[in-house]
């Protein structure tokens, strides 16, 4: 049993040995593929690793480049933009340089100036050009003496005066002398509803002119009380104009709480006034207005101080100085035309540069990081050199055909002082017998016709004569007739 047991080992034995020393062998092999095979992994890991990092270095320079690239592109812009925005900021430099100097002056001077100002449109309505000059200089003097600021040849018409809006006004039918240019600025200016002393009518067409597309309503002081009552209530309910023509020194009394601006507000809030009987809603676009044909009224201090009194009664100087005007025009329409058009655009693009330059101020001052960036303040900018360019030309062009046509004017002045002094020899007339009388429209169209039918000549000495002869030729035969 043990030999059979042997037996069976020894053969069993036989044929498992070799596999065993296979398997030590194989194991043995394994082992050192195993550790080939670690050894191969912890170098792949390494290149691996390697890569990885390669290919963080790349993108990272490849963004770094791209970020390059961008701020190649931004220096570019901002290289571009700092051009214009020196080219930009020193065209403005100066002006702005030169607006801050004139407001420092008009700062200065703003105390004077509003006194000016202020006792002009409350003191000097009533009076007539050369006093209300006269005045004006006693305060510049005074002013001087106590040491208080204005400025040079200060005057309510250099101070206030809009030169599109004053020119609106001569289309409107307002005389283009001083004098009047004054008297629209205090009915513009004052609280308190005009009443116009004007004998020959101008005040009275320019409010119906000037106030026409507002629907101006007229009536005249001679008109029934119910007539003038019908109206006054339609135009503060609707908001029209309304001219009372013709007043005489003493006021009807049932006008008081128009004078008095007796507004108040009734219990839903609405603003109404009381007048008469009715209380009425007061429209805010209604405007009041009285002419007197009277050439020297008399009006209580009540009166007075209720209205704004505003003398329209002509001048000999006011009406030589339309009559100039009348003069060159006539003569000179191109460079009329042409002055009217050039104080149009000149008003507009001052308008237009003013409207730039708070829009760059606007811009800068509430700028986010760097300027530069800021495109569209650059083009601003360089839109706003482009308007002051086209300004300094056209102020350029202005003073030149103002030049031209005050050096034409001096020589029309003999004229027009000729058809003043007819004009007030022939008004004299009246004080002999009433029938004497002759509107200023009539005079001033006759004057035309005489400028026009004036024999011509190229020389202008001969041209001023046969003009005066000619006015006094066409005055004289109307007044033969009578």
């Amino acid at each position: 049993m043990w030999a059979q047991a042997m037996r069976t080992y020894y053969y069993v034995a036989k044929e498992v040995e070799p596999k065993r020393i296979a398997l030590a062998a194989a194991t043995s092999k394994l082992g050192e593929a195993t550790t080939m095979k670690e050894t191969a992994e912890g170098q792949l890991k390494a290149v691996n690793e390697k890569v990885a990092q390669l290919e963080a270095a790349l993108q990272a320079a490849v963004d770094k480049m791209a970020q390059l690239e961008e701020q190649v592109a931004r220096c570019t812009v901002q290289l571009d933009n700092a051009d214009k925005l020196i080219g930009g900021l020193g065209g403005e430099a100066k002006s702005w340089q030169e607006t801050v100097e004139a407001l420092g002056e008009q700062l200065k001077a703003m105390v004077g100036d509003v006194l000016v100002c202020a006792g002009s449109i409350s003191y000097l309505g009533p009076f007539v050009a050369s006093y209300r000059s006269a005045l004006v200089n006693e305060w510049l003097a005074e002013m001087d003496r106590v040491k208080m600021l204005h400025s040079k040849d200060s005057s309510l018409a250099k101070i206030l005066a809009d030169p599109v809006v004053v020119r609106q006004w001569n289309i409107d039918g307002l005389p283009a002398d001083n004098f009047s240019i004054e008297n629209g600025i205090i009915m513009t200016s004052t609280k308190r509803w005009p009443l116009m002393i004007d004998p020959q009518g101008q005040a009275n067409r320019f409010i119906k002119l000037s106030q026409a597309k507002a629907q101006v309503k007229t009536c005249k002081a001679s008109d029934s009380a119910k007539r003038v009552q019908q109206t006054l209530e339609m135009c503060i309910r609707l908001g029209n104009p309304m001219l009372l023509e013709n007043v005489l020194e003493l006021l009807d009394p049932s006008l008081e709480p128009i004078l008095a601006c007796q507004t108040y507000k009734d219990a839903s809030g609405s603003l109404v006034i009381k007048l008469g009987d009715n209380i009425i809603p007061y429209h805010h676009d209604f405007k009041f207005s009285l002419t007197t044909v009277i050439p020297n009224p008399h009006y209580a201090p009540e009166v007075s101080v209720k209205v704004a009194l505003l003398n329209f009664t002509i001048t000999p100087n006011g009406l030589e100085d339309q009559l100039l005007v009348t003069t060159v025009e006539t003569e000179r329409p191109d460079l009329a035309e042409k002055k009217s058009q050039l104080v149009i655009q000149g008003a507009e693009n001052k308008s237009k540069l003013q409207d730039l330059q708070d829009e760059i101020l606007y811009m800068l001052s509430n700028s986010e990081g760097n300027i530069l960036d800021d495109t569209a303040l650059i083009e601003t900018l360089g839109i706003s050199k482009v308007t002051s360019e086209e300004i300094l030309q056209a102020v350029a062009e202005a003073a030149v055909a103002e030049e031209e046509i005050d050096v034409l004017s001096a020589k029309y002045i003999p004229v027009a002082n000729r058809g003043s002094l007819l004009f007030f020899a022939i008004s004299d007339l009246a004080s002999i017998d009433p029938m004497y009388q002759y509107s200023l429209i009539w005079f001033k169209d006759l004057f035309v016709k005489g400028c026009v039918a004036a024999e011509k000549s190229d020389d202008i000495d001969q041209r001023v004569l046969h003009r005066s002869e000619e006015h006094t030729s066409e005055l004289q035969s109307p007044l033969q007739s009578r």
